[in-house]
């Protein structure tokens, strides 16, 4: 790699290479990846290691001279990825023991997840766990035998080494082929008897199944901090919207373990106290000390819960996590077309974090007269918080922290305002992380969606402006002709047909934004996806779904179905995609074809609920009715908006909206609980109604 610590400036710089004139197998500086459009495989272009893109190449040739395919899955914001490229891949020894002996492949996880999702899941076979870099020994049929995380080049603190491992399995695929065959057997029938196990569980008590849920929650909470779990601890977006939905059930308990966790995040390290949004997690059990990668889908996740907390609190603390995320996410993550990239890095000029860590001293320079105040406020030392620096932190909420110093409320604000301000401008002069600039349609899907919730949610129709230009960028450059939606975008569309969950995340994003809006195309695109999705994902006969299309590239054998991870599951986002079209079209299969989504995960629901919160929410819902609220009128209209986000300003669980548009004023008519009611026109009506004080007949 270039010696140049701007890694972001480098990866431009490969982009900008005019590579009409090179051979398809690079040149004496460049191996094939020179040719790759993901920031993540560019960075290993000048590696001396011949590495392939996932592909024919690759994998005739290891056929034709029977070699063993060395397969390293990675991201470009990955630290450790980071750090065995420095280590062994940029290293001529190591260089020479791979090219000698393997044929070594390449994948960015984020443009192919159908690798990574199923040599991952061999990983957890193999070794109980996971991660990323992922480095995976196999054969030219694609059959794993081996499987690997992070190794130092030599063997150091009882940890193996990456040289003696390739040196070995070099020799064992020599010498001993029949050990190799033996572990590509157990392998895969491993792989296939968990899937069996998955598929043969029968469908559990939902009652039963949520109790097991809140009390796993209840056990491993963080009643100090916060979260769950110890260090590392992640945010676990997806926790806390499923515990605010039980306290909307009567656990009031639930919503309190969500509104503190999301506190407790916000007033650490792990919040960005300058630019907005949330960093990957956190090294210890306190929010302090982050990962400090900013992902897309970390911020539309934690979007939705900040938006469902405002909901279920109203204190303006939400609001203005809603309005900091979305102001980091158009500052530093808007592409410029309309869509929104991937992620910026943890580290740079070689350091992760460095972009983001302050010595008193800049503060005090920067700041002149209020650097005291900002110091006191965010917890800044001349000793620091993190290896000699300081992490921006606020222990105290505002008001509390101006009781405990008797200062003015409004004023300490604007002064603190004033200081991040002037502190973010001093920020941005720094060398800046690398920023992944793919597009990729899953992601955008969700940030669509939380846009939209967000801006109907807290009346702000600009917030509902930024997800229909994504949206329509979306589905204007990441579509075939024919139609097949695609999985990312990056100097154009990858050939890459998109997944089940770039279908589910997208058509329920366009879901969101036309429960926002009102406005019958983005129905009408919704409509489409999932008409296309039941096609290219479902089997006809069984009922099951793929997560990989029937027209794309299979894996060399079915993995057990996905699970919420860092986003959640996409059967359960399938199910609720298909729960909600149900009820908008009055299409009363679609409910028993969301029921069938979800029945590969039943074994897996009553083993592990917390890994299935998604399906456990949607399965509580195909067991209620909906309330479903129609609109009549003229929809485009601010009044019409006043409405809708009166509406949405309650907790309304299993919420279908209608829209049935013509001339005429308009006016909301609700039906729940097996009653219909009259029409209100209002939102003071609305809110009469909801409070009981409405004359209102229901509907005979």
């Amino acid at each position: 790699m270039n010696s140049s610590n701007d890694t972001a400036a480098y990866v431009a710089s490969l982009m900008a290479i005019d590579k009409t004139t090179l051979s398809t197998e690079g040149d004496e500086r460049f191996n094939r990846l020179i040719f790759a459009r993901s920031p993540y495989l560019l960075q290993h272009a000048e590696n001396p290691v011949k590495w392939y893109e996932w592909g024919a190449d690759a994998f005739n040739r290891a056929r034709s001279e029977s070699l063993p395919i060395l397969l390293s899955i990675g991201y470009a914001t990955c630290h450790w990825c980071h750090v065995m490229a420095h280590e062994s891949f940029e290293d001529l020894e190591v260089a020479a023991l791979l090219n000698r002996h393997f044929v070594c492949i390449k994948v960015d996880r984020e443009e192919r997840p159908d690798v990574d999702d199923f040599y991952m899941a061999v990983s957890q076979t193999l070794t109980g766990s996971g991660g990323w870099p992922l480095n995976i020994f196999m054969t030219p049929d694609k059959r794993p035998f081996m499987a690997i995380t992070y190794l130092p080049k030599r063997g150091r603190d009882g940890m193996s080494g990456l040289m003696e491992l390739l040196a070995n399995i070099a020799t064992l695929w020599r010498q001993r082929p029949d050990l190799i065959e033996n572990n590509c057997r157990g392998i895969m029938e491993s792989l296939e008897e968990a899937r069996r196990r998955q598929l043969n569980g029968s469908t559990p008590k939902i009652a039963d199944v949520t109790e097991k849920a809140l009390q796993t929650l209840k056990s491993i909470y963080d009643p100090q901090h916060g979260g769950f779990g110890t260090a590392p601890k992640f945010p676990m977006p997806i926790y806390l919207l499923w515990l605010m939905d039980q306290g909307q059930d009567g656990t009031p308990e639930a919503t309190k373990m969500a509104l503190h966790t999301l506190r407790q995040m916000r007033s650490g390290g792990i919040w960005d106290h300058l630019g907005g949004g949330l960093h990957r997690y956190s090294v210890d059990s306190s929010w302090l000390a982050p990962h400090f990668e900013k992902m897309l889908y970390d911020q539309a996740m934690l979007l939705q819960v900040a938006t469902q907390a405002f909901l279920a609190d109203k204190s303006p603390l939400y609001l203005i996590m809603c309005e900091e995320i979305i102001s980091f996410v158009e500052r530093e993550l808007f592409s410029g077309g309309g869509a929104f990239c991937s992620a910026l890095d943890a580290d740079s000029e070689g350091v992760e974090g460095k972009f983001y860590l302050w010595d008193k001293g800049e503060i005090d320079a920067c700041l002149d007269a209020d650097a005291e105040l900002f110091c006191r406020y965010h917890a800044v030392t001349d000793g620091g918080n993190f290896e000699s620096h300081n992490i921006l932190t606020a222990p105290l909420a505002l008001d509390e922290f101006c009781r405990l110093h008797q200062l003015n409320l409004k004023d300490t604000e604007e002064r603190l305002e004033r200081c991040r301000i002037k502190l973010l401008e001093q920020r941005e002069m720094r060398i800046r992380p690398l920023r992944d600039d793919k597009i990729i349609t899953s992601w955008n899907g969700l940030m669509i969606g939380a846009l939209a919730t967000a801006g109907v949610v807290c009346s702000k129709a600009e917030y509902i402006s930024r997800a229909a230009r994504a949206a329509s960028f979306i589905l204007a450059s990441l579509r075939r002709s024919d139609g097949r939606v695609l999985r990312s975008y990056l100097n154009g569309a990858t050939d890459v047909p998109a997944f089940l969950e770039d279908y589910a995340f997208l058509a329920g994003g366009l879901l969101d934004l036309y429960a926002a809006t009102l406005d019958q195309k983005w129905l009408r695109e919704a409509r489409h996806l999932a008409a296309e999705l039941l096609r290219l994902f479902r089997d006809p006969d069984s009922g099951e779904f793929t997560l990989i299309g029937n027209d794309a590239e299979q894996m060399p054998t079915r993995v057990a179905s996905d699970h919420d991870g860092v986003t959640p599951s996409a059967l359960a986002r399938t199910a609720q995609l298909l729960y909600r079209l149900a009820w908008i079209d009055n299409r009363e299969e679609l409910l028993d074809v969301a029921r069938a989504a979800l029945s590969g995960v039943a074994g897996e629901l009553k083993r592990n609920p917390l890994g299935h919160l998604g399906a456990l929410q949607i399965l509580t819902l195909l067991e209620a009715e909906p309330t479903i609220a129609t609109f009549s009128g003229e929809t485009d209209t601010p009044e019409t908006f006043a409405l809708n986000a009166a509406l949405h300003k309650r907790v309304i669980k299993g919420l279908v909206i209608r829209s049935d548009a013509g001339p005429g004023p308009s006016s909301l008519s609700l039906c729940m609980a097996g009653t219909c009611y009259p029409a209100v026109a209002t939102p003071d009506e609305l809110e009469r109604f909801f409070q009981g004080k409405s004359p209102l007949a229901p509907l005979s």
